[in-house]
């Protein structure tokens, strides 16, 4: 399989070499697309060197200011499927929370599936480094959400994700709503309406050691706001595959 790690960046110099040669390292060999938006800190000159470093394997696309989770992976995503190179595009964290050592278990249970979760609450799955505040937060949230969409899935919330570039062609990436943490509960209900075969794998999620978190109360609420709308509103037909061609922002 030809393999695709798409990652969102803001303010993360300290964590973003790490994480990409981590990422090129594993024996799947997989790419990297790096979605920065507008880092002041100096993020995406780093990114410029690690393309230098590794060309063709190691791309930016570059926006001009912080517009979200979710806008960055739609960005990404378009810019992967418009390129046409991939088979799989993993989804995944910049901070360390996400261990590249786990994209190639992810990518051994993508036989019979279309997308592949890193879950933290299936049995082997677990968090480290976080306080019981936040552990309640999300787990609670977990629930909240797989109880209203009426699913059986347990990580509804989780950013580390395998999927069929097929179907994310079928699911019409532009047509996602949510943002932050919602983004992720409407990419997974999603596909899940569309039929496609989701499978759960146990990851070890750790808390970030360097930079800031993201995650804010606004962005939990918004999560937990946006799950009824999900459930209520009607997803989008799945379409036919875009042609090659189509327009998309230029990765650098």
């Amino acid at each position: 399989m030809r393999i695709l790690v798409v990652t969102p960046t803001y303010n993360e110099a300290e964590n973003v070499r790490r994480h990409v040669e981590a990422v090129l390292d594993r024996p799947s060999r997989p790419d990297v697309l790096i979605v920065d938006d507008g880092s002041p800190d100096g993020t995406a000159d780093i990114v410029r060197a690690l393309a230098e470093e590794h060309p063709g394997r190691v791309e930016m696309l570059e926006r001009t200011g912080k517009l979200g989770l979710g806008t960055a992976y739609v960005a990404g995503f378009k810019w992967a499927l418009v390129e046409g190179r991939w088979d799989v595009v993993v989804q995944m964290d910049v901070d360390g929370s996400h261990d590249p050592r786990a994209i190639d278990d992810l990518l051994a249970h993508m036989n019979g599936a279309d997308l592949v979760i890193g879950s933290r609450y299936v049995a082997g799955g677990r968090v480290e480094n976080w306080p019981w505040s936040r552990r309640t937060v999300s787990w609670v949230g977990n629930l909240y959400a797989r109880t209203v969409l009426r699913t059986s899935l347990r990580d509804l919330t989780g950013g580390f994700k395998a999927w069929r570039s097929e179907l994310l062609d079928r699911l019409d990436v532009d047509s996602f709503a949510a943002n932050g943490y919602g983004y992720q509960i409407e990419t997974t209900y999603r596909a899940l309406k569309a039929g496609a075969r989701v499978v759960e794998v146990p990851i070890t999620f750790r808390d970030r050691e360097l930079g800031e978190s993201k995650m804010n109360t606004g962005i939990a609420v918004e999560a937990v706001s946006a799950v009824w709308r999900i459930r209520l509103t009607p997803a989008p037909s799945a379409r036919a595959a875009r042609p090659a061609g189509d327009d998309a922002a230029g990765a650098r």
